[in-house]
């Protein structure tokens, strides 16, 4: 479980790793549109909003949460049925969702889950990139960095927290903690 400050890196690590077969990438429900590009049950599920909520009252939500007006959530049957079968799942969630995964009663995801969290080294560096991505304007950059002081005030919260610097660097960070965990006693299947 991935979890950042919009503009910290976090979707950029997340796209590098879908290209390796290391991971099965949870995609995740929304009610929103799709953005021009985006390909259903590659980049989201897109629902409407009742099918949604009637999927949030069966219990099929590991987590989901209405942000921008827009519902978000993911799947918890597709995740466990990947972790029993021995395959690393990857979800990119923010900072609520994270908090509910965490709390959810499930004693699969529980022994899987490792959650980490992509910190920028200081809050101007942050401003920079989003700055640098030319997709807000001045006023929607500075209540991000309003959002990301608050969210990582939250990073002890995570198991583990990548400083980030280069993509190349983030990816080697989070491939050494995925080598670690994949070594844990109480992950291996031995007969």
């Amino acid at each position: 479980m991935v979890s950042a400050p919009s503009g910290a890196g976090k979707t950029t690590l997340c796209d590098a790793l879908r290209q390796t077969p290391d991971f099965v990438y949870s995609v995740s429900c929304t009610t929103r549109p799709p953005r021009a590009g985006e390909i259903e049950g590659d980049d989201y599920h897109f629902l409407t909003e009742p099918d949604f909520l009637a999927r949030v009252e069966a219990g099929e939500f590991l987590e989901h949460a209405k942000v921008h007006e827009h519902y978000y959530g993911t799947l918890r049957k597709p995740l466990v049925a990947n972790l029993q079968s021995g395959v690393d799942v990857l979800i990119d969630v923010d900072i609520q969702g994270a908090a509910a995964i965490r709390s959810f009663d499930d004693e699969t995801i529980r022994r899987a889950l490792c959650d980490v969290f992509i910190m920028p080294p200081d809050l101007d560096e942050l401003r920079r990139r989003l700055t640098k991505r030319g997709t807000e304007t001045p006023q929607q950059i500075e209540l991000r960095i309003v959002t990301a002081a608050r969210e990582m005030e939250l990073w002890r919260d995570y198991r583990y927290t990548i400083i980030s610097k280069s993509m190349e660097e983030d990816l080697q960070k989070f491939r050494h903690i995925m080598g670690a965990e994949r070594y844990l006693s109480r992950r291996l299947a031995l007969a």
